[in-house]
């Protein structure tokens, strides 16, 4: 509550100019009770104050401004001795640590995390898409360590190279530096629909995550594999945002093999190819907890089982005929 105003000053009371400058120069919880200093402190005579002790100072300001200290507890507060050097009052913050902010992605951030967030390191990972692939993975963005060495989803804590080997995608559970093998030995590619490392996923925005929309069209278009996977939700989000105009409601999200209306990479005018099918995964981030690890697996193991059945298909189609 603001001090009241002050009565007219007489022989015994002092002006409003003779007022005493109170500077920060305490520790301790009186702290609380100045918040600002009035104008008309300013004018007073330098040579006063420097006369006047620290500890005078703060007795006559307590009485101008009636402020009860009394706590229901006793408690000491220590003045500051007298020959200790004055501080000018620190800078109060424009923003507190408490204030938050919203970032173009819609998550909350408080000011000193948006402050703190350093531009993203560049990213050594490439892409793997020979033409015609069986699947062709579609991730979020490289994590920070994924970026730093080249190998796809190289964290200890994700499951992707787990997934894809209980899945059957792949026979054996492969480690990140097999990233570069995995199309010549289970013809599955890998690509990201952001190029910018990041520590998760939300530090995307919204506009990010749709510029990469058509460029993954384009690749899709270019290298035809037979479907893509996309680990994780937000990527369908994305793709749903670019094409419809609107986000996804919750009732048309599905995980799973979607309809062949929504295959990715089509050209128009091609009568020869419909496009990629698009399978949507679960993201294999250990950061996000909202499903069990058996819930995905069971979506992976829908996946892998098209992805064996393929491949067989396949070795079986390239098989020199025995004849007889």
């Amino acid at each position: 509550m603001p001090p009241s105003a002050p009565s007219q000053s007489t022989d015994d009371s002092p002006s409003k100019n003779d007022a005493p400058q109170v500077k920060k120069t305490f520790a301790g919880r009186l702290d609380q009770f100045f918040f600002s200093v009035a104008k008309e402190e300013t004018s007073r005579n330098k040579d006063e104050m420097a006369s006047e002790s620290s500890a005078g100072r703060l007795k006559r300001k307590l009485e101008a401004d009636a402020v009860d200290l009394s706590p229901p507890s006793r408690r000491r507060v220590a003045a500051p001795a007298p020959d200790s050097p004055t501080r000018s009052p620190r800078r109060q913050r424009v923003v507190s640590t408490s204030a938050v902010r919203r970032s173009q992605s819609g998550r909350r951030q408080t000011a000193d995390e948006h402050e703190q967030e350093e531009p993203s390191p560049k990213s050594l990972l490439q892409d793997t898409i020979p033409p015609n692939l069986i699947l062709l993975l579609i991730g979020v963005n490289p994590g920070i360590m994924t970026g730093a060495t080249g190998f796809a989803y190289a964290h200890p804590s994700n499951l992707f190279w787990k997934l894809l080997h209980s899945s059957g995608i792949t026979t054996v559970k492969h480690q990140p530096n097999d990233t570069y093998r995995l199309p010549e030995l289970y013809s599955v590619g890998n690509t990201n629909i952001v190029e910018r490392p990041t520590r998760d996923a939300s530090k995307l925005s919204r506009a990010e995550m749709d510029a990469g929309v058509p460029v993954l069209e384009r690749k899709v278009a270019a290298n035809r594999p037979e479907a893509v996977c996309l680990v994780g939700k937000s990527i369908w989000e994305a793709i749903w945002r670019v094409r419809k105009g609107r986000p996804i409601k919750k009732t048309e999200f599905r995980y799973g093999w979607q309809d062949e209306s929504e295959n990715m990479g089509k050209v128009r005018g091609d009568a020869n190819w419909e496009g990629a099918r698009v399978f949507v995964a679960t993201t294999t981030s250990a950061l996000a907890a909202s499903m069990t690890r058996a819930e995905k697996e069971e979506i992976w193991n829908t996946l892998g089982q098209w992805v064996v059945s393929r491949r067989q298909e396949r070795n079986a189609a390239s098989a020199p005929a025995i004849s007889c």
